[in-house]
């Protein structure tokens, strides 16, 4: 088979496997009307993918003058994910099978020590993950890991992830798809929830999207015209290293970032330890900023222009459409009330901010569009620069089945 049939075979596939995906039940007579391809051509191609297990018959439908169709529709345990959102502190694994439907999912403190004893610790809960959805292992095809930080793609190392030790000097990707036996992909962790976010929480329909999340550090992850940006080392979107908030040139402001130091947990203790004299927990502060005390509000209302600061920098480089705020912190709809309030007053354009709905959930979601865009690339066709992800239309059984 010479290399120009081959191509156009494999864009075939790939159009009949959208329909299919995108579709549900669908006739022959359909995909041929949908994808433009001869009947003849779609009947070849559905028998390839019926032989080897990718698709089934699901009944008959009504045609023409009395005349029934054949319909298919894909075989959702023909291929499973693993997704896996690694923390500093927890570590969630789900399996997935081609309809995305969540079979199982385990969580884990993080090993402290990091390195190969992380990378065996994800491997086991695959593992347990899988065992107790009744998966077959050997039909995992695909494990697709959020990380905190940058992970690099030509070296497998993940950089500015400091709460996971070990992991800049050592080949992560190649170390998984040793202790999985199957491939392995790395992705920001923010990234991951960006896109959870677009497929099944309140970023849908939104093609020009950033998530920030905001906790213990703060992170973003940004959609332009329903793409994904990742930047040339992978870090785009580390909103913590903003040139301003603390002394970006102060030595510490290279290791946390200026905009983290201020924005994130430890700059809110540290603001109220300055005005009251002593520590309280970032949950306590929100607590008495709800009682009513003066230095606690402070300390909220200086955080939230500290963000808007943050977002009107995002926007005037990137001008999202929706920001949506996640993470321990970043949710809270106290903090996100202000923002609102405040961002007019330094950005002239208008930005949709929100409040995450997917929660701890986001990064799993992503995780899960991720590993069956690139299943389906992977199994059915060419990927191409352009090309968007390939997803099931997301459904309300779905979320219920993400925030169990």
């Amino acid at each position: 088979m010479s290399q120009a049939i081959r191509i156009s075979r494999q864009f075939s596939l790939r159009s009949v496997m959208e329909a299919i995906v995108q579709g549900g039940s669908v006739s022959r007579a359909s995909l041929s009307k949908q994808t433009g391809l001869s009947k003849q051509t779609i009947s070849e191609i559905m028998r390839q993918l019926q032989d080897e297990g990718w698709v089934q018959e699901t009944g008959r439908t009504s045609g023409h003058v009395g005349r029934t169709a054949v319909t298919y529709e894909l075989v959702p345990s023909a291929a499973y994910i693993a997704a896996v959102d690694l923390g500093g502190t927890k570590v969630r694994v789900a399996i997935c099978d081609l309809s995305s439907h969540v079979l199982a999912e385990v969580t884990e403190p993080t090993r402290a020590a990091g390195g190969l004893a992380v990378v065996e610790q994800i491997a086991q809960l695959c593992w347990q993950a899988a065992d107790k959805g009744g998966v077959p292992r050997d039909k995992l095809r695909i494990a697709v890991v959020g990380a905190p930080g940058a992970p690099q793609p030509e070296t497998g190392r993940v950089l500015l992830a400091p709460n996971i030790a070990g992991f800049d000097q050592m080949d992560v990707a190649g170390a998984l798809e040793s202790a999985l036996g199957f491939e392995a992909m790395l992705e920001n962790d923010v990234n991951l929830a960006v896109l959870g976010e677009s497929w099944l929480g309140v970023g849908q329909g939104v093609d020009d999207l950033a998530f920030i999340a905001l906790g213990t550090g703060v992170g973003s992850g940004l959609m332009l015209n329903g793409q994904l940006v990742r930047g040339a080392g992978n870090a785009a979107g580390e909103l913590g290293f903003l040139p301003f908030g603390a002394d970006p040139y102060e030595a510490e402001s290279l290791r946390a970032g200026a905009f983290e130091r201020v924005v994130a947990s430890h700059g809110i203790i540290g603001r109220y330890r300055d005005a009251v004299g002593h520590d309280a927990t970032v949950p306590a502060i929100f607590e008495k900023a709800n009682a009513g005390d003066a230095d606690a509000i402070k300390v909220l209302d200086d955080t939230a222009r500290y963000l808007a600061r943050g977002i009107g920098a995002m926007a005037a480089m990137a001008n999202p459409q929706k920001v949506i705020l996640g993470g321990s912190i970043g949710s809270r709809p106290e903090l996100v009330e202000r923002i609102r309030h405040v961002l007019p007053l330094c950005f002239p354009y208008p930005v949709e901010v929100e409040a995450s709905v997917l929660g701890n959930h986001a990064a799993l979601v992503g995780a899960a569009a991720i590993g069956l865009s690139h299943l389906h690339n992977t199994l059915f066709g060419t990927e191409t620069p352009e090309a968007r992800i390939s997803l099931p239309p997301a459904n309300a059984a779905l979320m219920r089945e993400v925030l169990k």
